[in-house]
């Protein structure tokens, strides 16, 4: 799979999601656009209705790493979460991103991206085959 050289802004989630490992993103038909675009269609519920994105646009950011008071109590919350079920930590996204960059960090992101989509499309192919 080829990564792009550039992950367009909105696909760097405010949270320090990368949308482009996440499962909606990923479909081969209909894929989300990211959380961050204003398109709606094949968005999950929770990224249309995200108290973390309402909070960021709020007070006038565009990812939670820019506010004083990052790490907040939701990004914790759900940090903890996407550790525990996809070991992806949130927190860890955005130091490296506030730190290094979006193109640094999509480097370490291929891989991972890559993984994810190989995975998919075997599931996919034994729904198929079964």
């Amino acid at each position: 799979m080829n990564m792009p050289d550039k992950i367009p802004e909105m696909l760097f989630a405010c949270c320090g999601m990368n949308c482009m490992a996440c499962y909606r993103h990923c479909f081969p038909t209909k894929p989300c656009s990211g959380c961050r675009s204003g398109e709606v269609p094949y968005k999950p519920k929770h990224c249309l209705n995200c108290p973390i994105k309402d909070c960021i646009e709020n007070r006038g950011y565009q990812h939670c790493y820019e506010c004083s008071d990052f790490p907040c109590e939701k990004i914790k919350r759900l940090d903890k979460t996407y550790r525990t079920r996809y070991k992806i930590s949130l927190i860890k996204n955005s130091r490296f991103v506030k730190e290094k960059g979006i193109p640094s960090f999509l480097k370490g992101q291929a891989q991972e991206v890559h993984l994810f989509k190989m995975r998919r499309d075997h599931l996919t192919a034994r729904r198929t085959v079964q």
